[in-house]
């Protein structure tokens, strides 16, 4: 019987594995020269722009200077800010109220409040100011007072620019609310929450995230929008500055310190109004 040998098998081989090439690929970045050669006019272009502001003597820059910091246009600023800052808190207060009366199952309340918001969104804000001006002649007595000259021109700034904050700030505050989920409601309402803490602990802190972009939007429109109050003899910064050219007839270095003032305080609104949304924006996907 043949003596019996054992059978060398091979050793098994490591498996092959197929390169896909990307060890001998170089990666070559995306050229974006359109990108490049746009951004380089725009730069030239802007350049051009503030070499012809800063050195145009029409400007008259160092008038603008001498006019900046005076008393008259500080104390326009100043009344400028107050009116700004009185009308954005009474514009919301009435706002807020307008927004739940327009989300009440009341439909008469309802129908209130669109038809205040319908009214004083479809009227120019000069209009307005102008009827409010000339109360006396529409309603010479009101319960017995006679209005003739009752109301002065900041009084009547102030009515005519609250009432039409309010009807933006109503729908502003109103998207604000529908903008929480009802389920986060339903859950205070089982916790046997009134409908006072309901809005003040539940619903209120979440709609912020919505309501403050526009509500900045609307402070800073505010800000400008109070130049209109000119038209009434209101001595803010715009009719502060068109006092002094009026005597002077430097017109546009005038103008340029009230536009100057109005960027500078816009610009610190939008700071402000930055870090108030990244305060209300914690703890979600915006937050930055």
């Amino acid at each position: 019987m043949p003596a019996q040998t054992d059978t060398l098998l091979p050793s098994p081989a490591a498996p092959r594995t197929e390169s896909d090439g990307t060890d001998r690929l170089r990666i070559v970045p995306v050229r974006r020269t359109g990108q490049w050669t746009a951004a380089v006019a725009v730069l030239a272009l802007l350049a051009l722009v503030l070499e012809s502001v800063v050195r145009n003597d029409a400007f008259q820059w160092d008038v603008v200077a001498d006019y900046f910091t005076t008393t008259a246009v500080l104390r326009g600023l100043g009344l400028t800010l107050w009116l700004t800052a009185l009308v954005m808190v009474l514009g919301f207060a009435l706002g807020t109220l307008l927004a739940v009366l327009r989300l009440s199952a009341n439909h008469v309340l309802q129908a209130v409040s669109w038809g205040y918001v319908w009214l004083f969104r479809s009227t120019p804000i000069l209009v307005q100011l102008l009827f409010w001006f000339n109360i006396g002649a529409l309603y010479p007595e009101i319960l017995g007072v006679r209005t003739v000259n009752l109301l002065g021109p900041v009084t009547v700034a102030v009515i005519g620019l609250t009432l039409h904050e309010a009807a933006y700030a109503a729908e502003v505050v109103r998207g604000g609310i529908l903008s929480v989920e009802r389920g986060q409601i339903e859950a205070a309402q089982s916790l046997g929450l009134g409908p006072w803490r309901r809005f003040r602990r539940i619903v209120l802190p979440q709609a912020m995230r919505s309501i403050v972009p526009p509500a900045g939007n609307m402070l800073i429109g505010t800000l400008k929008g109070t130049s209109i109050v000119s038209i009434i003899a209101v001595q803010d910064l715009l009719y502060s500055v068109q006092l002094v050219y009026h005597r002077t007839y430097q017109v546009i270095p005038l103008l340029l310190v009230a536009t100057v003032w109005y960027a500078v305080v816009t610009s610190l609104l939008g700071i402000g109004q930055h870090y108030v949304e990244r305060h209300y924006a914690r703890g979600t996907a915006g937050a930055r």
